[in-house]
């Protein structure tokens, strides 16, 4: 526990100092949890890092997280072009390993890159959009994961998906939903994020609560059938960056699907 504690301390003496920052201190920080998830999830799969589908991978990575309004606006245009051609040379790679890099190989590299690079990317739209919005962001999954903790403490009886995540109960879920509202009511309140009703706001901070508890089992289910108990060691007591950021990857991209973001 105290290992843990001093862990989260230091973590977030570096990291708080520059999402409020933001631009490219945040820039950079978000392209090195990127591919330090990258590297804990290829190597799940016993996929080197800087073997050929390795590199490959974190072309694709960079290639999928351009900023496109501030620092690349034309990007766009060739991004789709670039990540089909990495693909293909996957696929060829397949041919010339003799199939120890496989087709299920090749899939699982290219979802690895959306999964991670998708995640990470809205970490710094979110954070480009408003300070006020990374902050909501990282406080919904910080405040639903205390909920759910405490709540499945307390009255936790039934488990939510044994098979996934054996410590997890709907009693838990539930609490860690509560909570998330009870901070929509209070940014409502403060004026702190205006634009819509309030009904809809408590709802949309409802779904990103939910969606946040959803990324955790996500990776928990990679975890188990991958057979480890972290994503990497990265952060003692805490496990990896995957480990810490799963909800967030579900979070801040629906933060920007939903009319939530002005």
């Amino acid at each position: 526990m105290k290992t843990r504690t001093i862990t989260a301390i230091i973590a977030l003496l570096l990291f708080i100092p520059m999402v409020v920052i933001g631009s490219w201190p945040m820039l950079i920080l978000v392209y090195f949890l990127a591919y330090t998830a990258l590297y804990e999830i290829l190597k799940m799969n016993r996929i080197h890092i800087l073997s050929i589908p390795g590199m490959l991978s974190m072309v694709a990575l960079f290639i999928v997280m351009v900023p496109h309004e501030n620092y690349a606006p034309n990007i766009s245009a060739f991004q789709g072009d670039m990540i089909i051609g990495m693909a293909l040379v996957m696929l060829s790679f397949t041919v010339v390993s003799k199939n120890r890099f496989s087709f299920v190989d090749m899939g699982f590299c290219v979802l690895a890159v959306a999964y991670v690079g998708i995640g990470f990317m809205y970490f710094y739209e979110t954070r480009e959009a408003g300070l006020i919005y990374i902050l909501y962001g990282l406080l919904i999954v910080w405040v639903t994961d205390t909920g759910a903790y405490l709540a499945g403490r307390a009255v936790g009886r039934r488990k939510l998906w044994p098979q996934i995540s054996p410590n997890k109960t709907v009693e838990g879920f539930l609490g860690g939903i509560l909570c998330s509202l009870l901070l929509a009511l209070l940014f409502w309140a403060t004026g702190w994020i205006q634009g819509t009703n309030v009904f809809l706001f408590v709802f949309m901070t409802m779904i990103l609560s939910m969606f946040g508890q959803l990324g955790d089992l996500v990776e928990s289910a990679l975890k188990r059938h991958f057979d480890v108990k972290d994503s990497g060691r990265l952060l003692p007591g805490h496990g990896g960056i995957l480990d810490r950021f799963d909800s967030f990857i579900f979070v801040l991209p629906l933060m920007n699907i939903l009319p939530l973001i002005n």
